[in-house]
This record gives structure tokens, sequence and C-alpha cells, in this order.
């Protein structure tokens, strides 16, 4: 589909958040890499003391000399100290710089990747984005750090003695072999490992949100038993990958303990060679120990630079799959002018198109009422009307611009949407209503929660307006739900408003309150897309779209469209009788019989 191609250039350009992240944390990086010199060079405190004590202390037998050098080793690891807590102390900052710059253009990277590509778990890609602090923050980062200085101590301990210098390197040598052999066995078994905890993770937020049926069915062991598959398939691959690195870690173990072994007898052979004093024996073996130190805190820390690596990968994936966002000018208040040009639609992600050659027209006031069989595309052709879900090809405009020529914030506070599945946020009944915006007007709010019907229903509450309705608008029934949701549509005096079944859940009052609230909508100049299974609403319809398979089956004005079923006898014309229509005659029996009689077989 059009809309998920991204060239070369667009994905350099979705990148820049995450470049802008890092060169902000770049001087700070730089500053610590400077402190690691001066911390680096202090660590020769401890070898240059212990050989001032064993060839000139001992020697000497001055208590003089040794209080003197104590004293002045002691003001300088005090110094070392302090540097290496203002180097933890940056690197925090830099962190922060860092999340400053990437946390938010990731939040809403992942708005639009999930409108690009649904159900792929992007917002895991917030808690990478705490990984790839931490990572800055910690340990394993000072690691790298402190690597450019170890041709420094390989070098002092070539001044030492040669043979020092060749066990330097070849140590290092052997531990940064096990390091890269260890990342060879062990990178697919962790990947795989972090996908599956990814997923298993997702299965169980997705199953626990729906707790009521879970409970009321006895859904419980067999969702149980697919999170637990997939739990157990990561646990499967953590196992693998933990016995390989563990074997490799107790190489590593031995070989650096053994390695110790080498250095104090080479040391204690030298001396008895006489080619170095016996304060060489323990200075030889400082430095080399912190020439070494690198290599060991990068094998202790790689599990965290794996883990940094794999949030690097995945954030990355996301700025590319979301793109850019991009700049628009802004356009004046739309009048609710909709035009469908051969439009080719359907879910994010997919090839097959679900709508296919849409084309009708309203003009800005009109209501237009929707309907059509399950599966016919209704629903995606209101989340395309509100640009939701792309266009493949073919063009939706508004007031004569093209959909994509607008800024979809700016956009989005001349529309007013109530989808098929109410969805509501954690807060308050009025800041769900006033779509969280801050300095929102009272009178706006129960203004809209008027239009809707709901002001007397919001009033019985708890605390009124300021009820916390709970994750999800878990302490609200279905039908106040509906009708905070249908206030929440029509907050801000929108120049189109789309309800997708918006009275799925009401009872008569409610139904009553609706059918005022589009009529007070027309009589604005609002223009109002309704799509619905009940018969009865569609008298308040300036115009009638049949949907069939994805397509237009019919369109027209109302009277031209129900005339026909009049003709057919299949249902009454607004004003005539209902009584031959059952209370379930009135949902989906009726609109399918409506379906029927303009389209022969489209029911299927």
């Amino acid at each position: 589909m059009r809309a998920n191609r991204l060239t070369a250039a667009a994905i350099t350009a979705s990148l820049q958040p995450l470049r802008t992240g890092l060169r902000a944390a770049q001087p700070t990086v730089r500053s610590v890499v400077f402190f690691s010199l001066f911390i680096n060079l202090l660590m020769l405190v401890s070898p240059l003391y212990m050989l001032q004590v064993y060839d000139r202390v001992l020697s000497s037998r001055s208590i003089g000399t040794l209080v003197a050098i104590t004293v002045i080793s002691g003001v300088l690891l005090v110094v070392a100290g302090l540097l290496e807590m203002l180097r933890t102390r940056v690197l925090v900052r830099a962190g922060i710089m860092f999340d400053d710059k990437i946390a938010e253009p990731v939040f809403d990277a992942i708005h639009r990747g999930m409108l690009r590509k649904q159900g792929g778990g992007l917002s895991q890609a917030l808690r990478d984005v705490d990984t790839l602090r931490e990572f800055l923050t910690g340990s394993g980062l000072l690691s790298f750090c402190d690597a450019p200085w170890f041709p420094a101590f390989v070098f002092l301990a070539f001044l030492l003695h040669p043979w020092y210098g060749w066990i330097a390197v070849v140590g290092s040598l052997v531990i940064l072999s096990l390091t890269l052999v260890n990342e060879i066995l062990t990178r697919r078994d962790l990947t795989e490992a972090t996908n599956a905890g990814i997923a298993a993770g997702q299965h169980a937020a997705t199953t626990f949100r729906n707790i009521e049926v879970l409970q009321a069915m006895g859904m419980l062991g067999a969702l149980r038993s697919i999170w637990s598959g997939i739990h157990l398939r990561q646990i499967g691959w953590q196992a693998r990958a933990s016995d390989r690195a563990g074997t490799l870690i107790a190489c590593t173990k031995f070989f650096r303990m053994f390695l110790q072994i080498i250095i104090l007898g080479t040391g204690a052979f030298l001396v008895i060679q006489r080619e170095i004093s016996p304060g060489g024996i323990i200075a030889g073996s400082i430095i080399i120990g912190r020439a070494l130190q690198p290599m060991e805190l990068a094998v202790g820390n790689w599990k965290g630079f794996v883990a940094a690596r794999g949030a690097y990968r995945r954030v990355r994936e996301l700025f590319e799959l979301a793109g850019v966002a991009a700049s628009r000018m802004s356009l004046p208040r739309p009048e609710g002018k909709i035009s469908v040009e051969n439009v080719y639609a359907g879910a994010p992600g997919q090839n097959r198109p679900i709508l296919s050659g849409m084309t009708f027209a309203l003009e800005a006031g009109e209501t237009l009422c929707i309907v059509g069989p399950s599966g016919a595309g209704k629903t995606t052709l209101a989340r395309v009307l509100v640009g939701i879900w792309p266009i493949a090809s073919g063009a939706l405009r508004l007031d004569g611009y093209d959909l994509s020529q607008w800024d979809s914030q700016e956009l989005g506070q001349y529309i007013g949407y109530l989808p098929q599945d109410v969805e509501l946020f954690s807060g308050t009944v009025s800041e769900n209503i006033s779509r969280f915006r801050d300095g929102a007007d009272p009178k706006e709010i129960v203004a809209a929660s008027m239009l809707a019907g709901c002001h007397e229903v919001i009033q019985h509450l708890a605390d009124g307006y300021n009820t916390q309705i709970g994750e999800g608008g878990q302490a609200l029934s279905g039908g106040q739900r509906q009708r905070v949701a249908l206030a929440r549509a029509l907050y801000g005096n929108p120049s189109l408003v789309v309800l997708d079944e918006p009275n799925s859940n009401l009872d008569a009052a409610g139904e009553e309150a609706l059918t005022g609230a589009i009529r007070a909508l027309k009589e604005r100049g609002t223009t109002v897309v309704l799509i619905t299974h009940k018969i009865n609403i569609l008298a308040t319809a300036s115009k009638i779209l049949v949907m069939v398979a994805g397509t237009v089956q019919d369109y027209g004005s109302r009277d031209k469209i129900l005339g026909k079923l009049a003709a057919l006898h299949a249902v009454p014309t607004p004003g005539q009788a209902v009584a031959p229509l059952s209370g379930d005659d009135t949902a989906a029996g009726a609109t399918s019989r409506v379906v029927a009689h303009i389209a022969p077989g489209g029911n299927r």
C-alpha cells in the first residue's frame, strides 16, 4: 500500500530523532572519556606505592618516608574517588538528556507506527528507551570509556618488563576471543528469548484486559495454556543461551585466575633472575590487572550490552516504520464537505483491500446513514473517513483538501469519532469528554454532555463530572460509556462527526437522546456519518449508503432508498407504523432485509 512505503530518504529522515538523542549525549560521553584519563592515571597510585614500599621503605626502614608516601597516595585516591563520582553523575545527566530528546518522539512514533502496522507490539519501544538510558548510565558504558587507555597500561607493563607486556597482550586477546565466541553462540538464542518474552507479555496483557469474559466463560485454562507455551519457549531459549554463556564464563574465570598465577610466577622468576625488584611483582600484577579490567567489565556487562543493542535495533525499526511526522500548513476550519473518489483501502499492513472503488459525496451539514450486512466494510469506511486507516488508491477530500494535506492533530479538533468498540481513558469524566485538553472550558464540557443526552446521567455519578472512571471506563456501565464517548465526539462543535454503531448499548432513553443529538447537529450544519443496523434511526438521514462486500451497492437520498424498500414492502417509510417489526427485527435482521431487497445475495 502506498501509505506503507518509505523511500531511503524518508527512512533517513525518520531516524533523525534517534540520532538527535544520541548526539545530545555525545558531549557528555566525551567528558566522561576525558575524566577517565585522569582516573586511569590515578590507578597507577597503587603499583607506584608498592614499588616505593618494597624498594625504598623496606630497605631504608624509614618510617617518615612510609608516612609521606601513604598520605600522598591517600590524597590521590580520594581525588580518584571524587572523579569517579563526578563521572557517574555526568553519565546520569547524559541518560537524562538522551531520554529528553527521544522519549516523546518514540511515543509519537508508536502512534504513527500502530496506524501503519497494528498488533506489532510497538509499545515495547518505551521500555527499550529505558534500557538504552540505563546502559548509558551504567557500568557497561564505563568499560568502553576505560578501553582507550588499555594501550597505556600495556606500555607500562612493557616498561616494567617485556614479559609482563606480552602477558597483558596475550591475556587480553584470550579474554576478548572468549567474549566474541560467547556473542556468536548466544546472539540468536537471546534474540529469540527476548521476542518470546515480549509476545508473552503482550498476550498476558490482552488476556487480563478481558477479565470478565475470561471469568464468565471459563477461558482461563485455555488462554493460560497459550501463554504458558510462549513463556516456556522464552525460558527454553534463555536456558540454552545461559548454558552456553555459563560455560564460556567459567572458562573466562578460570583463565583470569590462572593468569594471576602466571603473573605472580613470572614476577618471582624475574626477581630470582634479578631482572626486576620484589616490588615489581606486585606492581606488575596491579598494572596488568588494570589493563585487563575493561575487558573483564565488558564480559561482566555483556548481557546489558546485548539488551541495549536489541533495544536500539527495535527503536530504529520503529522509527523506520513510523516515518516522519509531516509538517503541514494550517488550514481553515472545514465546513464538512466530503468527497470520496474511487477509494481502495484496507487494514494497515494488509495487501488485500477491504474497500473497493468507493465513490460518493456529501455536502456540508448532510447526514449519511450507512447500512449493510456484517463484514461489508462499514467500520473500515469510518476509519478511512477520519484518517485512521490509510488509502491504497483514490482520494478522500474534506472541503476540497485531500485528507493527507491536513495536520492530523489540528484536524482532530474538527472531527468527532465514536468507534464501534468504545475506548475511554483513565481519568475523570470531564477529562474524557474534553479529550484531556489543558484549560478545557467547563461550559463546553457540559454543553457536549447535554447534546449527547448524558448530563443527568453524569450528575447522578458519585462525583459528577469529577468521577474517576478507571482504566477503560470500568466504573461505568456499557450504556454510560457509550454516552460519555458520544459527548467526547461532540465536544468542541466538530465539523464532521462519524458514529459507528452509536446505539448498540443504548436503552430507549439513550436512543431518543441520540436521535435528538443528530437532529441538533444537522441544524448546526455539522456533517454526520452514521453506521447503524437499526432501522428507526434512518429517519434522521439526509442520504443512505448501502454497502456490500466493500462496495457501494446503492446510494441516494433517504426518500429514494426507502422508497425502493416501501415498493417491495420490506420496511416502512419514516412516519409509518413499525408494528410488524419485532424488537430483534429492528436491529440486524431489519437491515439485512433492507440489503437483501436492494442487493439480492448481498448478505453473505
